[in-house]
C-alpha cells in the first residue's frame, strides 16, 4: 500500500453514477444501486487500515425520493444493505437523515440518533436535506440562549457529524448537491470520473495523493 505524509481525519464519500452505470447495461435505472454496496463496504475497510478515523457517505437525499419509485426502493433497499453489512463488520454507524418520514428505510432506524459500538465512525446520510438540517438548527435557537461557537454548531440535525477534511465524489459530477455543507465548508474537494458501482481502493488511495498536494490552511 501506498505510504502518506498526511491522512485526513474525515473523508466524505459522495457515490453517484449509479444510475448512468446501470443505463450503460441495458439494466433499468435503479438497477446500479445495489452493485454499489460491495465497492463501497471495500472502500470503508481500506479507510480503517488507513487510519482514517470517520467517513460520512451519501445514501439519498429527500429530493432523490421524488424518483420513480422503483428507483426509491432500490436505493433505500441498497442503503440498508450497506449500513447493515457495515455494523457487520465492526464500524461505530450513525443514520443521519429524516428519521421521521416513512421514506426513512426501517432497517436503519435504531441507527438514528444514536452511534452503534465499533472502530471507526460511519455517518450514512438517508433521507437527508441541507435545508432539513439547517432548519432543525433554526428551531433550536429560539429555544437555546447558551449557544457556543464550535466547528459544528451543536444545534444542526447532523451536529454529531464532525468537520469533514476531504470529500470525493464518484461519477464525474463537480458539485456538492448539498452534502453536510456546514461541516464541508473547508473541505477540498476531489472528483473521480468512474462511475461509483465500478468504484475501487485505487480511487480513494489517488484522492489521499491528491491531497498531499493541497494547501490546507481552514482559511488561515
Amino acid at each position: 500500500m501506498r505510504e502518506f505524509t498526511r491522512i485526513p481525519r474525515h473523508v466524505g464519500f459522495i457515490p453517484d453514477g449509479n444510475r448512468r452505470w446501470a443505463a450503460a447495461r441495458g439494466l433499468i435505472r435503479g438497477g446500479g444501486y445495489d452493485p454499489g454496496v460491495e465497492p463501497g463496504l471495500r472502500l470503508l475497510e481500506l479507510c480503517r487500515e488507513l487510519g482514517i478515523e470517520e467517513v460520512s457517505v451519501y445514501g439519498f437525499t429527500k429530493e432523490n425520493v421524488h424518483r420513480p419509485a422503483d428507483q426509491v426502493e432500490a436505493f433505500r433497499r441498497a442503503c440498508s444493505q450497506f449500513g447493515l453489512r457495515a455494523v457487520e463488520a465492526g464500524v461505530a454507524l450513525l443514520a443521519v437523515g429524516d428519521a421521521g418520514s416513512a421514506i426513512f428505510p426501517d432497517a436503519l432506524r435504531s441507527f438514528a440518533g444514536e452511534r452503534s459500538d465499533g472502530d471507526i465512525k460511519v455517518n450514512l446520510l438517508v433521507n437527508y436535506g441541507w435545508q432539513w438540517d439547517l432548519f432543525f438548527a433554526l428551531k433550536q435557537v429560539g429555544s437555546n440562549s447558551g449557544l457556543v461557537y464550535s466547528d459544528v454548531p451543536r444545534t444542526l440535525a447532523s451536529a454529531a457529524v464532525s468537520r469533514v477534511d476531504l470529500v470525493v465524489r464518484w461519477g464525474g459530477r463537480r458539485r456538492l448537491s448539498g452534502f453536510i455543507p456546514i461541516q464541508c465548508a473547508y473541505a477540498d474537494f476531489h472528483v473521480i470520473d468512474t462511475l461509483w458501482p465500478d468504484s475501487r481502493p485505487e480511487d480513494l488511495l489517488d484522492a489521499l495523493a491528491w491531497y498531499q498536494e493541497q494547501d490546507v490552511t481552514l482559511g488561515g
